[in-house]
């Protein structure tokens, strides 16, 4: 289905969601990725006991949980809880079997009225339940982690929650950019980002080698500051991102969201996305029709972006977030 986009990228409803997008990084069914990566491991250098050791797949799906909790207003502690719940229900794996009929990050039940096999299965919608339920429990903001997690799961280990608070906070603080494990360091998803692009991405095949220019330079600016009205090579914000990845490629582009928002050719249905494409949404700053956060797709369910101040340029999932707030996108080529 296609969503018809106004005059000139101007937005009469966000663009509906993409259909099975692939997860950053390859979220993966029924067995645990092998190859284990630690956080710290990767440049994020907190406590290993506080962030344990975890495949790409187990990072991106620990970032998908609190992408969705952040586009969805729910408050800390609730990121922590839902990834608590996911490492101990499943390892943050998105499993295809469980005990009787559980399912999923959560291990939730189709008989038990969370959805359906296929939706189960589909991390977004997962997390989505889990923070629903989670939203409508008396005091949980005042709980414990552990018996705010019981409240929504009715686990017949209702303590096995708690071991995993450490690991949570930190993996939680770490995608949401709550803390640093040291003030030197990245403070945010840049360094799943970088472990989901190490261990999968590269530009497709037949990408027009302008476009993929521009997503060379754009990866490349990977782990470097949000600075507001930045433009390199030191620090960027959304816009001058995107505006010099075009320009290393030969490509003029207009400085400024909104007004990259009316350049190049309209594309009016997710489904026909493109690397190099790129990606509106309101921000905190705009609007539908005057949007103030740009990203560049770059394929694989995964775009780039220099989110805001606190956080580094990433990759980021197009699922959740950009997908339910997306309200223009636009080609240059």
């Amino acid at each position: 289905m296609s969503v018809k986009l106004a005059i000139g990228g101007a937005i009469s409803a966000p663009l509906i969601a993409v259909a099975a997008v692939a997860t950053v990084a390859g979220a993966i069914l029924a067995t645990p990725d092998p190859a284990p990566t630690s956080i710290c491991a990767a440049g994020f250098h907190g406590s290993p006991a506080r962030t344990g050791s975890l495949s790409a797949a187990q990072l991106a799906n620990a970032q998908i949980i609190a992408e969705v909790g952040i586009g969805m207003g729910v408050p800390a502690p609730g990121e922590t809880i839902a990834i608590a719940t996911a490492l101990q229900e499943s390892g943050l794996q998105n499993l295809n079997y469980g005990d009787r009929d559980s399912l999923g990050l959560f291990q939730q039940r189709p008989s038990q009225g969370w959805g359906s096999t296929s939706q189960i299965l589909t991390p977004t919608y997962a997390a989505q339940q889990f923070y629903s339920r989670l939203l409508q429990v008396p005091g949980w903001r005042s709980m414990s982690a552990t018996d705010a997690a019981q409240a929504v799961q009715r686990s017949g280990f209702p303590d096995a929650y708690a071991k995993w608070e450490d690991e949570a906070q930190a993996l939680a603080a770490a995608f949401t950019g709550g803390q640093n494990c040291t003030p030197e360091d990245s403070s945010d998803i840049t360094v799943a980002a970088a472990v989901a692009n190490a261990a999968s991405y590269h530009i497709p095949a037949g990408v027009p080698s302008p476009i993929a220019a521009a997503i060379s330079f754009a990866l490349a600016q990977v782990g470097k500051p949000y600075v507001w009205g930045g433009t390199g090579p030191d620090g960027w914000d959304c816009s001058g991102l995107i505006m010099m990845a075009y320009r290393a490629a030969g490509i003029a582009i207009p400085r400024g969201s909104i007004a990259q928002s009316t350049v190049g050719q309209p594309v009016y249905d997710t489904n026909l996305l493109r690397p190099g494409d790129l990606l509106f949404v309101p921000g905190s700053d705009g609007t539908a029709t005057a949007p103030g956060h740009v990203g560049m797709y770059l394929g694989q369910g995964i775009l780039v972006e220099a989110p805001h101040s606190g956080l580094r340029v990433q990759l980021s999932s197009l699922a959740g977030y950009w997908r339910e707030n997306l309200v223009s996108i636009r080609r240059e080529i």
